[in-house]
């Protein structure tokens, strides 16, 4: 294929972002601008112009991503050679092949959430805390902050200035020693070592970038600190950085993502070319007119004015529901008609904003009959009989692993009691050794008797004849062994026909897909080991990589999981106050920006038809709460959209819009010392009120004494008479 063939069909900017060659460029993409397309085309048009396929990186956030872009590249006829893949796979192979200088061992471990959890229990203890006030949940979330700013344990120490920011330094700096004692990664860690690595290793940094002269970042609104360092790190030099995004899309900052690095771009260089990308081929005019009036009212962002060629369709709908239960019967009504009138379930999406929200859905598809798929790509691998198989992989490729050792060293029961791991454990700590090692030398533990030190050794020995069966055999060949020979399927207690055991059984298909697809790809100088490429792969898995749109079911997932996905009919349940933005948001302005931006990406997944549903009472924390619709929905066109109630006869009605019928008081004019309620704090007096812009915020002292600020438009505060509640000035207030 020549090279000004790949411009065949591309519009004007597409064209000039596949044609731009060296230096700078920032690609601002908005949803179904053809992004992928572009990206493809200009790796292609780089590999038939100025550089060879293997001189060309391509990363982005997932492995469903990676492996489209991948065959997309293929297709147009680029050779082997060109890297295609998530930052994390990239990170962790980088890690793997120049470990020593990473100061690791090449078959390092790579912990999961489970794994990180025992790991941070283990670490509480050790820092001498307890688990019950530092759970290893909170302080995972305040480590994984640290490693998203790359801020180290020492740095964390050094600028603590009070007890919790010592004591969180102090978990800190004994987490890392318990995964170095297991040669074990965080997915944390495998950016922040390879930004350091970068950062550190100059000549290591030259090699890299002699080797990869192109760099295409995918995605670039979602990177964090240490991805933005690993960036810029391979592109010192040469500066042929291409990213593309669109900060109208980030929507990640809960998990480290900074929009910044993407807004500032421009700053970082200076002379980058800028392109957009603004006509939409996904959607109707009437459901990008209804996301773009949502989104302009952010202020951190980049202008895009979306707009599409597309035929008109459907106006957007909202709909009233007055219960939970009638929304869930309602989504699946219409998903029954739809599907009546001819169109498929693997048409029809249904997002909500957090996963409680799927069980009435659930439910309700269930009763009509209608088949779904929920996106938990990683559930399949939390299965109990999963992770017992992949923890018996994951200690013959990493002996030091005490996490998967702890977990099937008496799994199934072979008689090895918690006194005797433990002892084991202590004495491998002790010695400096791995307790894998230890247990095939039992006579060296104390006090250790002569059965127990038998199990062992029996245990130390299964785990050689599998290990064994790695070097010679294939992937699949590795997990037929351990599932035939562990002693798991007796274990398990079912005949062949048990969940187990299919479950386990497309646990090996998988194994030997990974073996195949490896066979097409073989580089002769990769010396890599399949088995730990294997359980690379699928310890970066993601929920998106589970959709599979070629099911014929109707896929339900939280707002999140929903990027880069596409559906020809959208309903996104639950857009209410204190769900869509979510309660946690109303603090800060910035958290506020974040949750319009979560709305926007659902929109603009729908190809054809858009519903926004809410309902008027819903079940939260095991009550029956009365809800009020979101403040975003005041934020549609009301003109171009259908605002609908469904009544408690089940029957839909044209509505008002919103705001119409549910004016709010004027929080301008509440003074200060006024007396107001909240549905979870009580009662409260308000200390100062401030108007700012747009909103209100103010701040209230509750009667527990505590302070609480509120933006005042989306909070739940009630204007309360005194006259209400009595002699206020005897009322006990907490100090």
């Amino acid at each position: 294929m020549q090279a000004e063939s790949l411009l065949e069909g591309l519009t004007e900017p597409q064209q000039a972002a596949v044609r731009h060659t060296d230096g700078p460029l920032l690609v601002l993409a908005g949803p179904g601008s053809g992004k992928t397309r572009v990206i493809t085309r200009r790796a292609a048009f780089l590999a038939r112009t100025v550089a060879r396929p293997e001189q060309i990186l391509a990363i982005t956030f997932t492995n469903k991503v990676a492996a489209e872009m991948a065959e997309r590249m293929a297709r147009l006829g680029v050779g082997r050679g060109l890297t295609c893949s998530t930052f994390h796979a990239f990170c962790a192979r980088l890690l793997r092949t120049y470990a020593d200088r990473a100061g690791l061992n090449p078959n390092f471990s790579i912990f999961d959430e489970a794994d990180q959890a025992a790991a941070m229990r283990s670490a509480v203890q050790r820092a001498g805390l307890s688990t019950e006030n530092y759970s290893p949940a909170r302080m995972l979330e305040a480590v994984g902050r640290c490693k998203n700013d790359m801020i180290l344990p020492e740095e964390c120490a050094r600028t603590a200035t009070d007890f919790a920011g010592r004591a969180v330094a102090a978990i800190y700096e004994q987490y890392q020693a318990v995964l170095a004692a297991q040669n074990a990664l965080d997915f944390d860690d495998l950016l922040v070592r390879a930004a350091l690595l970068l950062g550190e290793d100059p000549r290591l940094r030259d090699a890299l970038q002699e080797r990869f002269r192109y760099v295409l970042v995918d995605e670039y609104q979602d990177t964090n600190h240490a991805q933005y360092l690993i960036a810029r790190g391979l592109s010192l030099d040469h500066r042929n950085l291409c990213v593309t995004g669109d900060p109208d899309q980030s929507i990640y900052a809960w998990r480290g993502a900074n929009i910044g690095n993407i807004l500032r771009f421009e700053e970082d260089f200076p002379d980058a070319r800028v392109i957009r990308l603004e006509q939409n081929y996904r959607s109707t005019p009437q459901i990008l007119r209804a996301a773009g009036s949502v989104i302009r009212r952010n202020r951190g962002r980049k202008p895009l004015e979306l707009w599409t060629s597309n035929a008109d369709g459907p106006p957007v709908r909202v709909v009233q529901c007055e219960s939970g239960e009638q929304e869930a019967a309602f989504v699946a009504s219409e998903i029954r008609a739809h599907a009546e009138a001819g169109g498929t379930f693997g048409q029809v999406a249904v997002f909500y904003r957090t996963n409680s929200l799927s069980r009435q859905i659930e439910t309700a598809l269930q009763q009509a009959r209608i088949s779904y798929q929920v996106a938990r790509g990683v559930a399949f691998f939390q299965r109990r009989e999963i992770k017992d198989v992949l923890a018996y992989l994951k200690l013959i490729v990493n002996p030091a692993d005490a996490v998967a050792l702890t977990r099937i060293i008496n799994v199934p029961a072979r008689g090895i009691g918690d006194a005797t791991v433990a002892a084991l454990l202590k004495q491998a700590e002790a010695a400096g050794r791995p307790a894998l090692e230890l247990a095939a030398s039992p006579e060296e533990i104390p006090g250790i008797r002569a059965a127990a030190a038998a199990r062992l050794r029996a245990f130390a020995g299964l785990i050689a004849e599998a290990r064994a069966t790695a070097r010679q055999g294939s992937v699949r060949d590795t997990v037929e062994h351990v599932v035939r020979h562990s002693g798991l399927i007796a274990g398990w207690g079912r005949d062949e026909s048990g969940e187990e055991l299919e479950n386990v059984q497309e646990l090996i298909h998988a194994a030997g897909a990974f073996d195949r697809r490896r066979a097409g790809e073989a580089d002769p100088g990769d010396r890599s080991e399949p088995l730990v490429d294997w359980l690379q792969e699928i310890s970066l898995v993601s929920d998106v990589d589970a959709v599979d749109p070629q099911r014929g079911a109707v896929t339900l997932m939280t707002l999140h999981a929903a990027k880069g996905l596409e559906f020809d009919l959208v309903f996104i349940t639950g857009v209410e106050h204190g769900l869509l933005p979510h309660e946690r948001s109303l603090q800060q302005p910035g958290d506020l920006e974040e949750e319009r931006r979560l709305l926007f990406v659902g929109m603009t997944r729908a190809r054809r038809a858009l519903t926004l549903t809410w309902a008027r009472w819903r079940e939260q924390r095991g009550a029956l709460r009365r809800t009020s619709r979101s403040v975003f929905l005041k934020e549609l066109p009301g003109e171009e959209v259908a605002w609908l109630k469904v009544g408690e006869d089940d029957r839909t009605r044209y509505d008002t819009p919103a705001g119409e019928a549910e004016d709010r008081p004027s929080f301008r004019a509440w003074p200060a010392g006024a007396m107001v309620r909240h549905p979870e704090h009580g009662l409260g007096r308000l200390e100062r009120v401030e108007p700012a812009g747009r909103q209100t915020r103010a701040v209230v002292r509750f009667m527990d004494g505590q302070m609480r600020s509120f933006v005042l438009e989306f909070s739940e505060l009630q204007s309360v008479d005194p006259d209400e509640i009595g002699d206020l000035d005897n009322a006990r207030w907490e100090p």
